[in-house]
């Protein structure tokens, strides 16, 4: 049974006769039924009754309408209200536009406004570079989106997503101070040809651009991602990047640096097999051999990715040409034996403990399908010597929260004109290094999301980074 979490949390007022024990008969008939109370938010008593608020999760919305029935049945029990509140949250959004200053009197609105605001229009129209100083460009990022690869919903649209898009922002302002917005594009109907629907979104963020020091791609399928990904590189002065590739490929390679260190292995000298080779498994693998690893086998539904196959995309000959260099053919449970590291981005309960017994000695093992792993830590429980998921209620998730805040603050703060990947590659290190050596271990080799140096250890790492590698637009 999957496990009670805070995605399904619902906020429950009940009504109690005030007799002793009846909270006790309430409380063992939720977790009966396999609820789990986190609060009880205090009671108001009567001479007759008392009203109590319980905060209870559960495992998905058949779950809460069992744990309500549960109660349903209960003497001298009533429901009085039961609210949902992952909805509660997002009710009207979760974001908004704040002033950053007041306007209190005529002064105030001469300089925020006109007549004085036409001093700095035409300050920028002379030098346009200082739209980055005097607007703000210079700490605004565009979350862009299509819909059409939304977590592990799929093709939803740009209306379903928008709430996938808020969080980002969201994340992007708690964690990095960075103000970002949604642009939800609808680039067709789904019957549009990839091509229309790539050039409508490449047309959209050039159009909208001025107003952004940085666009973040997010959930564009594949390989669709890839192409409007090297257009807006190409076309942009501003930092773009594809988070769904760049971002889970940062924090693997960090994850995977701190996991050699565990089990003694050089990361030039270690076999790793990717499952899956979309946009993340593209990124994945190519951030490992910028790191050095030299051995990488992607696969894909029909198996191993090599240049003898004829059914593979442009996106996968690419994939091909540089991976594998064996050019080993063959299904994910042919080629996986003596590998040192498994790197999953594809699909639940893809491998078996069996598997993991015929890999090489002290495998790692990143199983990052979300909502459900490749394999579940339960499984790979005492075969792995390290276990990395997408999760959070498991040790060590692979959570791009822990990169793109703190990779668009660095590049923000450089004036950075794109993102090399030598400030990917320095991100990942900031991200491992923030796991101290004496707090290193199998359970605990990337840092918590909510651990503040995070944020400033990878900005400043990045912003280094740009200003080494030349492409800041300040001196």
């Amino acid at each position: 049974m999957v496990s009670p979490t805070a995605a399904f949390s619902v906020a429950i007022r009940v009504r109690l006769d005030n007799k002793p024990g009846t909270l006790g008969r309430l409380t063992v008939a939720i977790g009966e039924v396999g609820g789990n109370i986190v609060a009880l938010e205090g009671f108001e008593a009567r001479d007759e009754y008392l009203d109590e608020d319980l905060i209870v999760n559960c495992s998905s919305e058949e779950h809460i309408e069992e744990v309500c029935e549960a109660l349903r049945g209960l003497d001298g029990v009533d429901i009085i209200t039961v609210s949902d509140r992952t909805f509660d949250m997002h009710d009207g959004g979760k974001i908004e536009v704040l002033a950053r200053m007041p306007v209190a009197d005529r002064d105030d609105l001469s300089m925020a406004y006109t007549p004085g605001v036409a001093r700095i229009c035409t300050e920028i129209e002379k030098k346009p570079e200082r739209v980055h100083e005097l607007t703000i460009k210079k700490n605004t990022v565009a979350i862009v989106t299509d819909g059409t690869a939304v977590l592990g919903l799929g093709d939803i649209g740009p209306e379903a997503a928008l709430p996938v898009m808020e969080g980002k922002a969201l994340l992007f302002k708690n964690f990095a101070g960075v103000d970002a917005f949604p642009i939800c594009i609808d680039a067709g109907p789904k019957e549009t040809p990839i091509q229309e629907r790539i050039d409508a979104i490449v047309d959209t963020v050039v159009r909208v651009a001025p107003v952004f020091g940085g666009i973040n791609l997010e959930d564009i399928s594949a390989p669709a991602c890839f192409e409007v990904e090297d257009r807006l590189r190409e076309l942009l002065d501003i930092p773009v990047f594809h988070d769904d590739q760049h971002g889970t490929a940062v924090v693997t390679l960090a994850a995977l640096e701190n996991a050699l260190k565990i089990v003694g292995k050089h990361i030039g000298d270690v076999r790793v097999v990717i499952a899956g080779a979309g946009a993340a498994g593209v990124a994945i693998a190519k951030i490992l051999m910028n790191a050095g690893v030299s051995n990488v086998v992607a696969t894909d539904r029909q198996g191993a990715i090599h240049r003898g196959r004829t059914d593979l995309n442009d996106a996968k000959k690419v994939f091909a040409e540089i991976t594998n260099p064996e050019q080993i053919s063959g299904t994910l449970e042919e080629v996986l034996p003596g590998s040192d590291v498994f790197i999953g981005v594809s699909a639940p309960d893809l491998i078996t403990a069996d598997d993991l017994r015929k890999m090489a000695s002290d495998p790692i093992v990143f199983a990052m399908s979300n909502p459900n792993p490749e394999i579940r830590p339960e499984a790979a429980a005492g075969l792995a010597a390290v276990m990395a998921t997408g999760r959070s209620d498991y040790p060590n998730q692979i959570n791009n929260v822990l990169a793109f805040p703190g990779i668009f603050r660095g590049a923000l703060d450089a004036g950075a004109t794109t993102i090399t990947e030598h400030m990917k590659t320095a991100a990942a290190t900031a991200i491992a290094q923030a796991v101290e050596p004496d707090q290193l271990s199998p359970r605990f080799i990337i840092p918590s999301v909510f651990d503040p140096r995070v944020g400033e250890l990878v900005a400043h790492a990045v912003a280094e980074a740009a200003v080494v590698d030349g492409v800041t637009r300040h001196q």
